[in-house]
């Protein structure tokens, strides 16, 4: 066909792609921009109900666009939706979670594949394919921040679906998981005295994540467990230091001998018994960690 009678949207993307070519440029697809989507726009744009039924969890979802039409233009990033509501230009601004928002260079990927004509490449969902240890190998923060990601940071985010994260705890970052800025939500090396455990276990009320059932499953909370029992690892393999002195509030059920669903409790004449809670109980405890791990308990009251 002559280029005179070619679209100008398919016109333009050849003369990009010939462009990049020719600098050397490697051409952007799905892969590349694939992760991103999953961490920062999934949380969202899931069924089963997406605002304005757009899901953004594979190629094919996008494509499609939400109810009011397609969200790209191939070849046409300045006239997409999905790339002024990634810049701002149309509001509101996604993510929604921002800020932050994406980065400049994000965005800049987002552009050219728009810009490229939206080329495929591998359409694998990286949620299809979470990240898992090999045998041997220890757990750490990347094998459970896609968990984190999908399941709890739609909430516990600075503004996310609830407005701002329930109680103050944010799940975006290592740093603020394991944050003890308010009370520390998970030991490191003891997942019976992390609340982080006990919510996706159910032995605090309410179970987490909110949205369920369904709730984690016993393969993704066992991979939690694991990485909180091995030290709650960054995403190089540094475990954590334990908080000693910080502060503890873990609902369960009181067990015999001043225990929490099997947890030890350490209970002294200090420690106020707030209407005589009883084995049984389902009970809040409020205490803090000491050097050796173990938990000084402060005050148990019923719930």
């Amino acid at each position: 066909m002559p280029t005179a009678l070619l679209p100008h949207s398919l016109l333009c993307w050849l003369m990009l792609l010939a462009i990049n070519q020719s600098h050397g440029q490697t051409p952007v697809t799905y892969q590349n921009i694939a992760p991103i989507l999953h961490s920062r726009c999934v949380l969202c744009h899931a069924a089963p109900q997406p605002p304005l039924d757009l899901t953004l969890d594979s190629l094919e979802h996008l494509l499609s666009g939400s109810r009011r039409g397609p969200i790209v233009k191939p070849g046409d990033a300045e006239g997409s939706e999905l790339i002024q509501r990634l810049k701002g230009s149309s509001l509101p601004r996604m993510p929604m979670t921002g800020p932050p928002y994406l980065s400049d260079e994000q965005i800049n990927l987002f552009e050219r594949w728009v810009n490229e004509g939206l080329q495929p490449g591998p359409t694998i969902s990286p949620a299809a394919q979470p990240a898992r240890p090999g045998a041997g190998e220890p757990v750490n923060y990347s094998h459970v921040e896609p968990l984190l990601t999908l399941r709890c940071a739609k909430c516990h985010s600075t503004n996310g679906l609830l407005g701002s994260a329930p109680e103050g705890y944010i799940l975006t970052s290592y740093a603020e998981v394991i944050s003890t800025a308010d009370r520390a939500r998970v030991v490191p090396g003891a997942p019976e005295a992390s609340e982080l455990v006990r919510r996706i276990r159910g032995q605090a009320r309410p179970r987490m994540p909110h949205d369920g059932p369904p709730f984690l499953d016993d393969e993704d909370i066992a991979l939690i467990v694991a990485w909180v029992q091995q030290g709650a690892r960054d995403a190089q393999g540094i475990p954590a230091e334990l908080p000693a002195g910080s502060k503890v509030r873990l609902h369960g059920t009181l067990g015999p001998n001043w225990s929490l669903d099997g947890l030890p409790l350490q209970v002294t004449p200090a420690t106020r018994l707030d209407n005589a809670p009883q084995p049984d109980g389902y009970v809040q405890v409020r205490g803090r960690i000491q050097h050796d791990g173990t938990l000084s308990i402060e005050r148990i009251r019923p719930r």
